[in-house]
This record gives structure tokens, C-alpha cells and sequence, in this order.
């Protein structure tokens, strides 16, 4: 599921930045619910509210890194299967983001609330899949607030 899930939503997630771009100038906005939800094109530079601007060097290691976390703790709880949605999640809105930066330069962000920075698709993924891992480790202590036991004893219980 940690698969399947990632590539989903890296798919969708490049497929709705393709229509945009195709379809809309940059800073462009078409209203689909007046002064509610507007679809509009914005070339993001940054990360999230506008902090590190132009930093794409910086965004792109912590983008790997964070990739590389979300394998080691997809190898960890791999026995846990309910994990393995929401690791997916945020790994393929990482990835989605980490490909528009090293093919565009920026983020393509386009669902615009009018009262919130405007945002993507991978962006709504990460924050439902680290949110959801949260509350897994708030309900499911035992299982994964732990990642670093290792998979299995030896004999002896060492």
C-alpha cells in the first residue's frame, strides 16, 4: 500500500499541475466558487507561507531527505500495515513537489481558498498523511510511536 499509494497520488498530483499549466498564465485565476475557491497559477519559489524563497537548493535536500526518513520508517513498520497509507501519502506529495522543483525551478500551486496561500495537491497529501500518522501514534502507541525497537528479538530477548 506504501507504493501504490505514493505513486496515486504523485500521479494526480502531476497531472493536475500539467492541466494548469497548460491551460492557465502564470499569476492567472478563474473563479469556480466567486470569492470562496478560485483555481490559480502560481510559480511558488518557496515552501509553505512564502518562507525560503528562492532557497531551491536547500528545499531540495530536505525534500531527499525527508524521502529518505519516509523509506526508513516504511522498512520499520513495514509489519503495520496501516501505516503504510499515510507514509505513502507524504512521500508521493514530497515527491511531486521535489519534481516540479527539479524540472521547473518551482512549485506549481493552484487551489486557492482567497484567505490561505495558495496550494497543490501534494501539499494537502503531506499534511493529511502526517496529520494521519499522528493520530496513529496517539491510538496505535504500541505499534509505531517506536519505529527504532527492532523487528524482531533475538533469543534471550536481547
Amino acid at each position: 500500500m506504501f507504493y501504490l499509494s505514493a505513486a496515486l497520488i504523485f500521479i494526480l498530483d502531476q497531472l493536475t499541475k500539467y492541466v494548469i499549466v497548460k491551460n492557465f498564465l502564470p499569476n492567472q485565476s478563474m473563479p469556480i466558487i466567486r470569492n470562496i475557491l478560485h483555481l490559480t497559477y502560481v510559480q511558488n519559489r518557496g515552501a509553505a507561507f512564502g518562507i525560503f524563497n528562492s532557497q531551491r537548493s536547500f528545499l531540495l535536500v530536505v525534500g531527499v531527505l525527508l524521502i529518505g526518513v519516509l523509506f526508513y520508517f516504511h522498512l520499520r513498520v513495514k509489519r503495520i500495515n496501516f501505516a503504510q497509507v499515510p507514509l505513502g501519502l507524504v512521500l508521493g506529495g514530497a515527491a511531486g513537489n521535489i519534481l516540479d522543483r527539479l524540472v521547473r525551478h518551482y512549485v506549481v500551486d493552484f487551489i486557492d481558498f482567497r484567505v490561505w496561500p495558495v496550494f497543490n495537491i501534494a501539499d494537502i497529501m503531506i499534511n493529511v498523511g502526517v496529520f494521519l500518522i499522528i493520530l496513529m501514534m496517539f491510538f496505535k502507541k504500541e505499534d509505531i510511536s517506536s519505529p527504532f525497537v527492532p523487528l524482531t528479538k533475538s533469543e534471550g530477548g536481547i
